[in-house]
């Protein structure tokens, strides 16, 4: 009886001493970029307009500052999808893939993304995918409006049999948490 009276005691002092740890509040979207810089993950970034190249190469400097293990960066071969590519990820890291082409989208289409999604990118590292919505949204079976995903943001899948969307997140927040972090 003794003992637990001054075992709870110890374990209260322990517990509210600024000395212990504390944990450690982490927005949704701090959860996203934990999970990112972790690797195995699939990063669809839906291209901005053709004036958002500067905002490209802000995001690809973000991502490179936080350690983001980036292996394998896959464009639609749309001229726009391509130049937002090279300038956030360095042109000769960049590879075109046909079956991220907006336009009609088919059943086989939507399959060859939907293996896009679902294959494991290599040992720790994450796979880029630069696109349009319409490419996504048939692989994934559901909608994305721009207030979920807008141009420039990134939905982010664990790859699989049946990929699975963690989340969505936009460049500005990529880049303000690499500010607020001092990478940037």
């Amino acid at each position: 009886m003794r003992f637990n009276r001054h075992r709870r005691a110890f374990l209260y002092a322990l517990a509210t001493s600024p000395l212990a740890p504390r944990a450690a509040a982490q927005s949704a979207h701090e959860r996203l970029i934990a999970a990112i810089q972790d690797g195995g993950k699939i990063l669809y970034l839906r291209y901005p307009p053709p004036d958002g190249l500067p905002r490209a190469r802000e995001l690809g400097r973000a991502l490179y500052a936080l350690r983001v293990p980036l292996n394998e960066i896959l464009t639609s071969p749309a001229a726009e999808a391509r130049r937002i590519a090279d300038e956030a990820f360095a042109s000769d890291r960049v590879r075109v893939a046909p079956e991220l082409a907006a336009g009609e989208s088919t059943a086989e289409r939507a399959q060859a993304v939907r293996r896009l999604l679902g294959t494991i990118p290599g040992p720790g590292m994450n796979r880029v995918l630069v696109g349009d919505r319409a490419p996504l949204e048939a692989a994934a079976e559901r909608r994305f409006a721009d207030s979920v995903l807008p141009e420039g943001g990134m939905a982010v899948f664990l790859p699989g049999q049946n990929p699975k969307l963690l989340g969505t997140i936009t460049a500005e927040r990529v880049i303000a948490s690499a500010k607020a972090r001092g990478a940037l």
